[in-house]
């Protein structure tokens, strides 16, 4: 053993690995054989397997490992819970692609541990004799059982993150709802001119999308709460006592506080990660209304002079090297890129699941990489959505009422009044005249203007329904 390394051996033969690292012969081999990805598992995931691993700790002394070796049983449940305090991160440094069902990721954490053990207890690193990664650390444990449920362990986590920046984006929009609910615009369908609304309708309907989607991803932990923890191998509890099986569950519950249950069949729950699917599909759900809701800013805000330009967006950086004053919408435009890749995600794990084979899915590093990656990336977008775009969207009153005013929509709010032959009249003098249909229906003599602006104003184009109908009153 020299200096710089120290030597390691595993089912294949010797393995040099660096002599200060934490991790052993078995991830250095994946680091060799899984140069893929180039960036290793996502943390969460590393942190949920530290607990995960100190529940199957737990259980293991309350059943009597390490009975009379109280130092040694110490400082694998302190390793765990540094792994699960995020005090270890870089030393979890497998790829997030990799052979063998999440065996790398596994191995990586044992080792870690098992040296870390080692150090808190003046040992060399490799002394697996006093301190084993598979016969300590995995005990009674497979790859199996411990990934999906670090997996379900760190969706839940980030779900709850995710869950928080839906909220506060919601609440920016409903904020910008009451802000510009006295801004009448033309609402359009197909591109096209068709009824007047409210500016602050249209926030207002980003915000309830977003509340559906809030509510969606709260149902989620329900799907991910069931989990194959000591089903071992296969589901069959392989080499696990019992007593092992029956309360390895209820430590992590405890550790967690999240409401872990045992699933009632581990075969299957180890067989089968459709689960992630259904998760998923909401992801995309909400990735969908982040891309529909940065889609309509960046159109309302086009031009400025040119465009739309009914809302200006705050300006973040210059928009080019070439064109002088111009300033992108590069918010909404960087938010649409990830819902896209959320959604590409999607059909990756759709796939993936769906390659599951016989007693096990082997595609589960993949999963976890993708269903992870989502979940970050939708929380991050959401955050930077508000903070940086919703927060200091202002509106062009001038060019929402200039639009109003030279729009065939402004004619669609006269309908009730005058009917709709007559409106349909005006709007072909007022194209004819190049003027406006305000202009019309007062040189008309149909209405006057105080009429006009009455059956214009904000009350009026929210009004649920129209309190007459082509002339004739209608009972409430």
């Amino acid at each position: 053993m020299s200096g710089d390394v120290r030597v390691e051996r595993d089912l294949l033969g010797e393995v040099p690995v660096p002599a200060a690292s934490l991790h052993g012969a078995h991830t250095e081999r994946a680091l060799e054989n899984f140069p893929l990805a180039g960036r290793p598992v996502h943390l969460e995931l590393a942190r949920a397997y530290g607990l995960v691993k100190l529940a199957c700790a737990r259980t293991n002394r309350t059943l009597g490992a390490w009975a009379g070796d109280d130092p040694k049983a110490d400082a694998i449940e302190r390793a765990c819970r540094e792994l699960a305090d995020g005090l270890l991160d870089e030393h979890i440094v497998v790829d997030r692609l990799q052979g063998g069902a999440g065996t790398s990721t596994n191995m990586n954490v044992n080792e870690v541990i098992a040296n870390r053990a080692l150090r808190l207890l003046g040992e060399p690193l490799g002394a697996y004799d006093r301190v084993s990664p598979l016969d300590d650390v995995n005990l009674h444990q497979s790859t199996n059982d411990t990934f999906p449920t670090a997996l379900r362990l760190a969706a839940i986590t980030l779900l709850h993150a995710l869950e928080e920046h839906v909220v506060t984006l919601q609440e920016a929009f409903q904020r910008k709802e009451q802000e510009f609910a006295h801004v009448v615009k033309v609402g359009r369908t197909q591109y096209q001119d068709a009824v007047l609304t409210t500016l602050g309708r249209e926030m207002g309907a980003y915000a309830e999308a977003l509340n559906r989607d809030r509510w969606r991803i709260y149902k989620c932990e329900e799907r991910l709460r069931v989990v194959n923890l000591g089903g071992t191998a296969i589901g069959t509890g392989f080499a696990a006592p019992r007593q092992y099986i029956f309360r390895v569950v209820d430590a992590l519950r405890e550790l967690s506080g999240i409401g872990f249950a045992r699933a009632e069949n581990l075969t299957e729950a180890t067989q089968n990660a459709d689960v992630f699917v259904e998760v998923s599909g909401i992801l995309k759900a909400h990735a969908m209304n982040l891309l529909k809701i940065c889609g309509d800013l960046r159109l309302l805000s086009s031009g400025p002079e040119a465009g739309l330009g009914e809302i200006r967006l705050p300006r973040r950086q210059a928009g080019s090297s070439i064109m002088p004053g111009k300033v992108n919408p590069v918010i909404p435009e960087a938010v649409s890129q990830a819902a896209l890749l959320v959604a590409g995600h999607d059909t990756t794990i759709a796939t993936a699941v769906g390659l599951g084979s016989l007693e096990l899915n082997a595609f589960l590093p993949l999963i976890a990489a993708c269903l992870l990656e989502s979940l970050s990336l939708l929380a991050r977008g959401c955050e930077i959505l508000r903070r940086y775009c919703v927060e200091g969207l202002e509106a062009d009153e001038e060019r929402c009422a200039a639009h109003v005013h030279a729009s065939s929509a402004a004619a669609t709010a006269l309908v009730p009044e005058i009917g709709y032959e007559a409106a349909c009249t005006l709007v072909q003098k007022a194209e004819r005249r190049g003027a406006t249909i305000r202009e019309v229906v007062v040189a008309q003599g149909l209405l006057t203007g105080e009429q006009y602006d009455e059956l214009l104003a904000p009350e009026a184009v929210c009004r649920l329904g129209h309190p007459q109908a082509l002339g004739r009153a209608v009972e409430d």
